[in-house]
C-alpha cells in the first residue's frame, strides 16, 4: 500500500511492518501507539524505523493513519497522573 509519510511516498505491507521493527525494544511512550505484534510503540518510533527520517519530519498522525490502513490497532496511551508520578519518583529515590 503506497503511504505518504512527510511528503514522500513510500510503498507498505503488513508483513514489511512486522519485519522491520522485529527486535526493536518499544521505547516508554506517550501520545499516539501502534500495537506490533503484542508491544505498543509510540507511533513515532515507527516512523522512524519505517522510514529512515528524523521523527521531526512528520507527525504521529501520519504514522497512525498509514498503520491503521494496513490493519494496525492504534490508540493513545493512557496518561500518567500525578499520583503515579509521585509513586513512581518515590520508587527510585
Amino acid at each position: 500500500m503506497r503511504c505518504v509519510i512527510a511528503r514522500f511516498p513510500f510503498d507498505l505491507t503488513k508483513s514489511g511492518v512486522l519485519d522491520s521493527m522485529k527486535g526493536v525494544k518499544p521505547e516508554p511512550g506517550t501520545g499516539e501507539f501502534v500495537t506490533v505484534g503484542r508491544r505498543r510503540y509510540p507511533a513515532k518510533q515507527v516512523g522512524e524505523v519505517l522510514t529512515r527520517q528524523d521523527r521531526r519530519d512528520f507527525s504521529a498522525g501520519e504514522v497512525v493513519r498509514a498503520m491503521t490502513r494496513l490493519g494496525f490497532t492504534c490508540g493513545t496511551f493512557p496518561a500518567e497522573t500525578a499520583e503515579t508520578v509521585a509513586t513512581s519518583e518515590h520508587l527510585t529515590a
